[in-house]
């Protein structure tokens, strides 16, 4: 017994038997190929998540900067004086501008409704003022005919003067 590796057989120890791939370890070419593919259609999903998620983000982005452009032109109007002609009424569409603001384009649509008429001069004037995105990553804002397809922002300005119903 010089040798570590000899060993001593007693007569119960056999050699073990080999009955075929059964005692085989490992996967077979079938196994790994179905694998493979689950974990492809799993990546694919994740990728597809992930640049719907990016893109989405841009589009909050644009409507972020949409709203700043919507309330810088509401706070304009608001310190305009009533009577000044920048105020007066417009058509039902409005008028559109464009504007750039941190390197986006947008179209900014001002409507204004006289109303409360009294010896006409109007003592009630509603401003609506629409920011649409321009950008060509922003497909949805010029697409979609709804809310999300655009920030709306409506004011309402009275003049400062003594209505019929009241005296001073």
């Amino acid at each position: 017994m010089n040798n570590l590796f000899e060993f001593k057989r007693t007569k119960n120890s056999r050699a073990p038997r080999r009955l075929g791939r059964p005692s085989e370890a490992g996967f077979t070419v079938l196994e790994t190929a179905i694998s493979l593919l689950l974990m492809g259609v799993v990546g694919l999903g994740a990728a597809s998540a992930f640049f719907y998620a990016a893109r989405n983000m841009v589009s909050a982005s644009d409507r972020e900067l949409a709203m700043a452009v919507a309330q810088q032109r509401v706070e304009e109007l608001r310190n305009t004086p009533f009577v000044d002609s920048s105020l007066a009424a417009t058509s039902s569409d409005g008028v559109t501008n464009s504007i750039v603001r941190a390197g986006r384009s947008y179209s900014v649509t001002t409507t204004i409704i006289d109303s409360n008429v009294i010896n006409g001069n109007a003592t009630m004037k509603t401003i609506a003022v629409r920011v649409r995105p321009d950008s060509a990553t922003s497909v949805w804002a010029r697409t979609v005919s709804s809310i999300f397809g655009s920030v709306t922002l409506i004011s309402q300005r009275s003049a400062l003067v003594v209505g019929p119903n009241r005296s001073l």
